[in-house]
């Protein structure tokens, strides 16, 4: 039997329960299970299929029992700054909001209409985003809505799994400063700003730090599982780019080396011991989060993969290719120069992708793309252009230049977009790991466990 460490690592489109075990000084990973993920839209708003993800994982743990693992611990990390609500029965109260439904469109400028800009990111160094979890509870407050009247606690996706594993809730340290409530400078819950702002103070929990145990498995799930020995639950960096950030390789040249986490959305950046908190650093649109080490992730969050995988997902309703082996090629091929705003607001849920990029196009004089292969290389000039941009304002915050990008993540695999980003930022640029985040995830439960 091998003992192994259990990384469950959720992201906005599909999740993975991924063993990892020693053998012979190094690290190895069994991709045991792999499911998706679902955004359900229901009732004009955009939810998370919260029931069917916890079932989801626990067939996961089960196939690694199965598969004959002994399991001595579980991590668990997801997307940021989306959150369930618990009632005093420790009941979950409905399915989680996800960040892209609409009700939080605007809020920002309502909240700042409360509070002072400058101050509040000199307390929270976080990039003002409006699918951040402070505008969505400012949103529900604003509607009345009684699911937060009722609330007894506030955990974040990751601390949600865990405590229906554990029956222990609490918040940890770097999901928590995806939220735009915490206090940077001290870590702790911001309860100034969340009185000023008239939210319930109760419902934030207790800040446990990367490496701390969170519980063992509650004796049911321990018996649903076929388990007879007791398992813990590591509070791994559960926001997914802070566990990624901690796989990131140890630079051997010395060179000044930022990261970018490439999936989904794109995660730029740097690990410092403190936060950077300057007014440079929010008109540039950079975030503190904590990492693991009581580290800070200095970072820029783009919108990364996204747009493709929504041209992707169109492309496949219309019966037209969506192999990267034939549309990469195809896009390096493709005489096009045009660009887009990728951050857009129009490109963050609109009801055709291809559409939003063609009428973008359209407005500003540029070619419109007409082929598979003209798209697939708009959005990826675009997103290399993008980086280039996001370097530009770290050399401009950070005490010695970048010289080095490591791209990690399933992304890294795009070698297309990474010659293009090397090329637009003129920096070397090396790829992996491609499983940064469960390789970070399993490193702190093997540090700490």
């Amino acid at each position: 039997m091998t003992e192994a460490y259990l990384a469950i690592d959720f992201g906005g489109g599909s999740g993975r329960v991924i063993a990892g075990y020693t053998s012979d000084g190094e690290l190895h990973l069994d991709t045991v299970y792999r499911f998706q993920n679902r955004q359900v839209h229901l009732g004009g708003h955009i939810y998370w299929d919260f029931l069917s993800l916890f079932e989801d994982m626990k067939q996961g743990v089960r196939m690694a029992v199965d598969k004959g693992y002994r399991i001595k611990s579980i991590g668990i990390d997801t997307w940021g700054v989306d959150f369930g609500l618990i009632d005093k029965n420790g009941q979950l109260l409905g399915n989680p909001f996800c960040y892209r439904d609409k009700s939080t469109d605007g809020m920002s400028e309502k909240v700042f209409a409360l509070i002072d800009r400058k101050q509040h990111y000199l307390e929270s160094g976080t990039q003002v985003m409006d699918i951040n979890t402070l505008f969505q509870l400012f949103a529900m407050k604003q509607s009345d809505n009684t699911l937060l009247e009722v609330a007894d606690k506030l955990l974040f996706i990751p601390d949600l799994f865990s405590y229906f594993l554990t029956g222990v809730a609490n918040n940890e340290y770097s999901i928590a400063s995806t939220s735009e409530l915490m206090d940077m400078r001290t870590g702790k819950w911001n309860f100034e700003l969340i009185r000023t702002l008239d939210l319930p103070e109760h419902i934030f929990c207790d800040i446990v730090m990367p490496g701390e145990s969170r519980g063992v498995l509650k004796q049911e799930i321990k018996s649903e599982l076929g388990l007879d020995y007791d398992v813990k639950v590591i509070a791994v960096a559960s926001h997914d780019t802070a566990s990624a950030a901690y796989a990131v390789p140890k630079s051997s040249d010395g060179k000044r080396t930022a990261f970018l986490s490439s999936g989904t959305w794109s995660l730029l950046g740097v690990v410092t011991d403190n936060p950077i908190l300057s007014e440079e650093a929010r008109l540039n649109g950079f975030t503190n989060e904590g990492g693991a080490g009581g580290k800070i992730c200095f970072l820029q969050n783009i919108t990364g993969l996204w747009i493709l995988q929504r041209l992707m997902a169109e492309w496949e309703g219309e019966g037209l290719c969506t192999e990267y082996d034939v549309l990469i090629p195809a896009a390096e091929k493709a005489q096009l120069d045009s660009m887009i705003d990728v951050d857009d607001i129009r490109f963050a849920s609109p009801k055709n992708m291809a559409m939003a990029i063609s009428d973008y196009c359209e407005e500003r004089g540029q070619k419109v793309p007409e082929t598979q292969g003209e798209f697939v290389k708009c959005v990826l000039l675009s997103l290399a252009d993008r980086y280039r941009k996001g370097i530009e304002g770290l050399n401009h915050l950070l005490p010695t230049p970048i010289e080095k990008l490591q791209i990690i993540g399933g992304g890294s695999q795009n070698k297309y977009l990474n010659r293009l980003t090397s090329m637009a930022t003129g920096l070397e640029v090396e790829a992996g790991p491609i499983e940064a985040t469960a390789i970070g995830n399993i490193l702190i439960q093997m540090e700490y466990a």
